[in-house]
C-alpha cells in the first residue's frame, strides 16, 4: 500500500504518507469510510483527539470533513513526522496540534480541555485499548458530555471492562476490525 486516502472533505482524495517501518496499522478506508458515515453529522465545528495517531489518517479526516480542532497523540518520532508532513500536504494544519506524548500518561492526568471526540487505535495485543478506556474512566473530564470514546480493535484482543462512568453504547464489526463507540452514562 503506497499510502491511505483521504474520503471526503476539503482534502478529498489526498494520500497521505505512511509511516516507515511496521510499527503502525493505518485504518483501512473501509472502516474509516463507515466510522466518519456514523460521526460524520456530529463532526463540524467538533473537538478530536487522535490518540495513538500514527499516520494521523483519521484526524485529518475529521480535519477535512469540518473539525473546528483536533490534536494528535503518538510516541513514536517517525509518526509525528509523518502526521505532520500529511497536515501540510493536506494544507490542514492550521487547526492541528501535534505532540509525542505518550497517551496513556497523558490521559491519567488533568486534562487541559474536553474533546467531542476520542479516537483510540493503539497497537494490538498490548492492552492499550482497554487502559486507555481505564483512563478515561477515571479521568472523564477529558470527553464533552455528549463526547463519545471510539475504540478500534481486533475482535480476538477484546475483553470485558468494568467501566463506572463510560457505557458501551455501540460497536460495528469490518472484517477483522471492530470499532466500539462509548459515551459517559447519564449523559
Amino acid at each position: 500500500m503506497s499510502g491511505i486516502r483521504v474520503i471526503a472533505g476539503t482534502a478529498r482524495g489526498r494520500r497521505l504518507n505512511l509511516v516507515p517501518g511496521d510499527s503502525t496499522r493505518p485504518i483501512t478506508d473501509r472502516v474509516k469510510e463507515n466510522l466518519f458515515n456514523i460521526i460524520g453529522p456530529h463532526i463540524v465545528r467538533a473537538s478530536f483527539l487522535d490518540l495513538f495517531a500514527g499516520t494521523g489518517g483519521v484526524g485529518i479526516e475529521a480535519l477535512s470533513r469540518g473539525a473546528a480542532y483536533v490534536r494528535f497523540l503518538d510516541l513514536d518520532r517517525r509518526a509525528i513526522r509523518t502526521i505532520r508532513d500529511n497536515l501540510q500536504l493536506t494544507g490542514l494544519d492550521g487547526a492541528a496540534e501535534v505532540l509525542q506524548r505518550d497517551a496513556l500518561s497523558v490521559l491519567r492526568n488533568e486534562r487541559d480541555r474536553a474533546f467531542d471526540f476520542i479516537f483510540i487505535a493503539p497497537p494490538q495485543y498490548k492492552g492499550m485499548w482497554a487502559e486507555s478506556l481505564r483512563c478515561l474512566d477515571e479521568r472523564p473530564g477529558w470527553l464533552e458530555p455528549d463526547g463519545w470514546a471510539i475504540a478500534q480493535i481486533d475482535p480476538k484482543e477484546e475483553a470485558p471492562l468494568a467501566l463506572e462512568r463510560l457505557e458501551l453504547f455501540d460497536e460495528r464489526m469490518y472484517g477483522n476490525t471492530k470499532l466500539n463507540f462509548y459515551r459517559l452514562k447519564f449523559a
